[in-house]
């Protein structure tokens, strides 16, 4: 069970990851209640996404 959740976590924070890689790739806009969000935010939350991603798929292989 805990694999699966290791799985599925590495998964989606992949999904983000690619989302804010296409967002700055092509220059997407995002407005959240008024405020547009600012390019530089994507590229953190890219980073952070990845690495949670990341840590997702090494821990699904630690705990096999």
């Amino acid at each position: 069970m805990q694999k699966t959740y290791y799985l599925v976590t590495g998964v989606i924070f992949s999904l983000i990851a690619l989302l804010h890689a296409l967002r700055l790739v092509y220059g997407w806009e995002a407005v959240i209640g008024g405020w547009a969000v600012p390019m530089w935010l994507s590229g953190l939350a890219l980073l952070v996404a990845l690495f949670l991603s990341f840590q997702g798929f090494r821990l699904r292989m630690k705990s096999l």
